[in-house]
């Protein structure tokens, strides 16, 4: 299926998307906290979409707003999508688990929760990953200070 058919096909799940081919050769949709899960929900169980397949999942620091990347693959049907969504919130990021939806997700959740701070509801096993449990903050943030230079820019 090219871009242009999934995002027709996308498009008629009618959760408000915005949809973007930026420069790369996948289609980006960028979606509300409030829809991620119910859209990642139809993708993966839509016959025509098929997206079994969560390959990465990537936390980004824009400055104003945190956000989530995830990029899927359809097996079955051999295309891919990214899916973003944007956090307002830099005090107490949270999204909802992709999880039940991905068993994949879990490992990756863990470290953007590691990493930038962002919680994920009914996650079942939110910790830190890489880090110690009493580290403090979150370096990847750009709002991180690295009193001891361990994080290099």
């Amino acid at each position: 299926m090219t871009n242009e058919e999934l995002q027709l096909k996308i498009d008629k799940l009618n959760l408000n998307l915005e949809f973007t081919e930026e420069a790369s050769q996948f289609l980006n949709v960028t979606v509300s906290k409030e829809n991620l899960a119910e859209l990642c929900k139809r993708l993966k169980e839509d016959s025509d979409l098929s997206f079994d397949y969560l390959f990465c999942l990537t936390g980004i620091d824009y400055g104003e707003q945190l956000g989530v990347i995830y990029h899927l693959e359809s097996i079955i049907h051999r295309h891919q999508l990214v899916v973003k969504v944007n956090l307002d919130d830099r005090e107490n990021p949270v999204l909802d688990s992709l999880t039940p939806i991905w068993k994949t997700a879990e490992f990756h959740e863990m470290e953007v929760f590691d990493f930038f701070g962002i919680k994920f509801n009914n996650h079942p096993n939110l910790k830190r990953l890489f880090l110690t449990p009493d580290w403090s903050g979150f370096p990847l943030r750009k709002d991180y200070v690295d009193q001891e230079n361990i994080v290099l820019k």
